[in-house]
């Protein structure tokens, strides 16, 4: 039976920075990935400079803005800034980026790897038995180690796109109460296409009506959905955070719920939780600042989504004030932000 200092499940972006920070400490890191290929996953690929587009290569970047066009019925405004506000990346080209790093650190990476249960410092796969000091779920919002560490998932967003050939110029947020609830629309571009789509929390909206609600916006807005490459794309976002620490088993990113409930921006929390586990797992004593820091805006996206969720009227109200802060600088654009 193979032994390991720590075994993660999950080779997205949280899973694969905890196992680059275990590895290049000296540990003996296992990274277990159900897909066959690590770095496609649904995702509009927009990545903040306040949080992590600063830190990965340049050649990730793909485009970049520093205004941001939100649009409400009843108002529109840019959001200027020196240096950009989002960027946007290829969630598939971040993951190999991402198991490189991990694998020249000297993590170990399987694929096609699905866990059977784990009990103890045991980890069973349909045919091979792993030893274990510490586990990791990383393994997304429908995280199998959440499942079996009995820990149940009810809040949850969920998140329509379609990726559009050709130049759109601009980065654009549109807030429709009637159409998206609490959530919004979104326009991410990306080289020589563009990410479409559509948020909002499950339960204010179904995931049928949000689809049919997305295509009367987009036919509204003169974008012809029907011209995506390949077919419509849909992911739940789980923002049900319950804890990430449960003795020597963790979880990270979406596994945690650690999406914003506000935006659906998951990147950011992955990475820095990852990170952060991994800190924790070397140094007992280790105090996360960086988690407390994370866990704040979790708290205050979270307070704004249930105000917001009560009725149509009420975040209607909150929406057009929070454009209008914005429009006025009374709020800044990063307290959107999970990185602040």
């Amino acid at each position: 039976m193979a032994e390991y200092h720590t075994i993660i499940i999950g080779a997205g972006p949280a899973g694969l920075a905890c196992a680059t920070a275990l590895a290049r400490a000296g540990k003996k890191v296992l990274v277990m990935e159900r897909n066959r290929r690590i770095g496609p996953k649904v995702c509009a690929g927009g990545i903040t400079w306040s949080g992590i587009s600063n830190r990965v290569p340049a050649g990730l970047i793909e485009r970049s803005f520093p205004d941001q066009k939100v649009v409400t019925p009843w108002q529109e405004t840019t959001i200027s800034a020196r240096q950009p506000l989002v960027s946007t990346i290829s969630r598939e080209a971040l993951g190999q980026w991402m198991l490189e790093e991990a694998r020249t650190a000297g993590a170990e990476i399987r694929t096609s790897s699905a866990i059977k249960n784990f009990s103890g410092n045991r980890l069973r796969t349909v045919h091979d038995e792993f030893a274990f000091r510490f586990l990791v779920g990383a393994d997304g919002s429908g995280s199998t180690v959440r499942r079996l560490l009995g820990i149940p998932t009810n809040r949850v967003g969920v998140g329509i796109n379609y990726f559009v050939p050709g130049d759109f110029p601009a980065m654009e947020w549109h807030l429709d109460a009637k159409l998206f609830g609490n959530g919004y629309a979104w326009v991410f571009p990306h080289r020589q296409k563009a990410s479409i789509g559509a948020y909002c929390i499950r339960g204010n909206l179904s995931p049928t009506l949000l689809l049919k609600n997305l295509h009367l916006w987009s036919a509204k807005h003169g974008i012809n959905l029907d011209r995506g490459r390949g077919k419509t794309t849909s992911a739940l976002i789980n923002w049900d955070f319950r804890g990430w620490r449960f003795g020597n088993c963790f979880l990270a990113g979406d596994a945690a719920g650690l999406a914003s409930p506000l935006t659906g921006e998951g990147i950011y929390p992955a990475i820095v939780s990852g990170e952060e586990i991994a800190r924790t797992i070397l140094d007992p004593e280790y105090e996360s600042v960086a988690m407390h820091k994370l866990l704040r805006r979790h708290r205050l996206h979270r307070r704004v989504v249930y105000f917001t969720g009560e009725n149509r009227w009420a975040c209607r109200l909150v929406m057009e004030s929070l454009v209008l802060a914005l429009r006025t600088g009374l709020v800044p654009f990063t307290a959107l932000e999970m990185a602040g």
